[in-house]
């Protein structure tokens, strides 16, 4: 048996593809999975992981775990309706692959900086003391507001850190440092990624 995640994220090149797969391995590893760790794949765009999840879930051995985690890029009217919210999606306009589950995609809602977000302590200990607090959105009901939103927010309340808010490079490194007890407090897809994964890996 063997398990693969598909990642958004990296672009287009190899040096940041590596920060983007040693970022989501870093929080595996603190959410307990050191000993099961998935093969992680960053694929770059979202069209790009779609199809290399596509390839490898059409070839996947019964008993294999094959993911693809993406943001959602909008609210989600139901997290366990996954291929229906990328069907409905126009943007995306994605069908389901033949013998595909709900349970093989993971969101971030609606993207990565809401899970960034949600993490006041590790944000304050990695920005340091020009961290404007105040900027960030409120943490109640994060995954309902639009990625836009977040994203300035985080950019904005970091902007006069030395280390201000980018992605790439710097996003990774921020998620590698995570909180899992505090992403759990307020963000429904992570408690969701890891009812998935403690079942499948």
């Amino acid at each position: 048996m063997s398990s693969a995640i598909y990642l958004e994220g990296g672009g287009d090149s190899r040096d940041l593809q590596s920060r983007c797969q040693m970022g989501f391995r870093k929080l595996l590893e603190r959410c307990g999975y050191m000993g099961r760790m998935p093969k992680l794949v960053a694929c770059g765009g979202r069209s790009a992981a779609f199809d290399d999840f596509k390839i490898a879930s059409a070839s996947a051995q019964k008993g294999d775990f094959v993911a693809l985690w993406i943001d959602s890029e909008d609210p989600v009217a139901d997290l366990e309706a996954t291929w229906a919210h990328l069907k409905a999606r126009t943007d995306d306009n994605w069908d389901r692959p033949n013998g595909a589950t709900n349970e093989q995609v993971l969101f971030m809602t609606t993207c990565m900086e809401t899970w960034i977000v949600a993490d006041r302590a590790t944000l304050a200990k990695h920005y340091g003391a020009k961290l404007q607090k105040s900027a960030l959105p409120a943490l109640h009901n994060l995954e309902g507001r639009p990625r836009d939103v977040i994203q300035n927010a985080l950019i904005h309340a970091t902007r006069n850190c030395s280390n201000g808010y980018r992605k790439g490079k710097r996003s990774f490194e921020v998620l590698g440092k995570l909180d899992p007890a505090t992403l759990n407090k307020y963000l429904p897809s992570f408690v969701r990624v890891r009812r998935i994964l403690d079942a499948s890996l």
